[in-house]
């Protein structure tokens, strides 16, 4: 069940703990750790019952759980890994089906930080995808392993600017990625009912994950769906960018509407979150509030940059909040951020801005 001991001279890199029960994805998997020096493999295990008590042995750093397995499947597993090993960061290795991107969902709701979609059988380059966007997700989930020094003092968040409560918003546009699909869950079922702006959300995700994510946030009290080409924004609807298109805003005659394309990616994504903020900057200038939660990367920095421009509003999530803080670490870093609150007191915040003056 277990792997060959790691390499000599890797023992203070962070371990990954493998769960899957084809022996071709555990190989692989492993070969793919090995091969990388900011990471190790902790062991590999064939099911989720073998895996809870490898995890409450090794205590490792980051788990990958595959969902479809004998014995104990993912979904059962997880809980029991988080229980066990209340350290580690679960990445789910899930399949780009409709059943798999539910389960996701159902497991994100449970705990995982994140997931990572397994191509199709044979599909040779959806293997060298799959093997860069773990291994980025892994090392990302991890923490730092001893001899790599912290970032330096002078990327420190800069001070927010005092919030000027003078303006509610007419537009409210959120942007997340790692860890954003249960951040976002929090932050709409936080927002009362009577919603009367339109929000637009860009959440780093394939394909049907997307339509499960909206169909997940319209039970919160707001209807949510993915976006449609040309549809008109309506007050206390949430549009959601669907997975492997940019989505973006247009106004013509008083009316703005979605507008969704295939454009090159932007920060290696597709949705991106800079060219939603950038329309919004355009089509509602000082009354968008744009919010930047948990993710890798910086996408959303640049976007921000322009809203703040536009004369609208920034909110980051703070660091202790966010499952990785890359972007809104990045909004932050940057000065852009009027505001950097905890996860649970955005809800709130937005519901505060909302019902506030014009």
């Amino acid at each position: 069940m277990s792997a060959s001991p790691s390499p000599a001279g890797r023992s203070g890199l962070p371990s990954v703990l493998i769960i899957d029960d084809s022996a071709v994805v555990r190989g692989l998997v492993s070969r793919w750790i090995e091969a990388d020096s900011r990471l190790q493999v902790a062991a590999t295990c064939s099911d989720g019952e073998v895996g809870v008590r490898k995890a409450a042995e090794l205590q490792p750093d980051v788990v990958v759980l595959d969902i479809e397995m004998p014995r104990m499947d993912g979904l059962t597993a997880l809980p029991q890994i988080l229980k066990a090993c209340p350290k580690a960061k679960v990445v789910m290795a899930s399949t780009l089906t409709l059943k798999g991107g539910e389960i996701t969902m159902r497991a994100l709701a449970l705990g995982a930080a994140d997931y990572a979609p397994k191509p199709e059988a044979g599909r040779v380059a959806g293997a060298e995808a799959y093997r860069k966007e773990l291994l980025d997700k892994l090392v990302a989930l991890s923490p730092r392993p001893a001899g790599i020094a912290p970032r330096p003092a002078a990327v420190k968040p800069a001070m927010p600017r005092p919030v000027s409560p003078a303006r509610r918003p007419s537009l409210i546009a959120i942007g997340s990625s790692t860890g954003g699909p249960q951040a976002l869950r929090d932050v709409i079922g936080a927002l009362p009912r009577d919603t009367n702006v339109p929000i637009v959300i860009t959440q780093h995700m394939p394909k049907l994950f997307t339509a499960i994510l909206a169909e997940h946030l319209s039970k919160l009290g707001l209807p949510a769906a993915e976006a449609k080409e040309g549809e008109p924004l309506r007050p206390g609807r949430i549009y959601l960018a669907p997975g492997d298109f940019h989505m973006t805003l247009r106004s013509a005659n008083g009316v703005i509407t979605t507008h969704l394309d295939q454009s090159a990616p932007v920060n290696f994504c597709r949705p991106a979150v800079d060219p939603l903020f950038n329309s919004c900057a355009k089509v509602a200038g000082n009354g968008v509030l744009a919010v930047v939660l948990t993710g890798m990367g910086h996408d959303g920095r640049d976007g921000a940059r322009t809203v703040r421009e536009a004369g609208g509003q920034v909110i980051a999530q703070d660091q202790a909040s966010s499952v990785v803080w890359g972007m809104p670490g990045a909004v932050a870093e940057a000065g852009l951020a009027d505001q950097i609150l905890s996860l649970k007191d955005i809800g709130p915040e937005l519901t505060r801005r909302l019902k506030g003056p014009l």
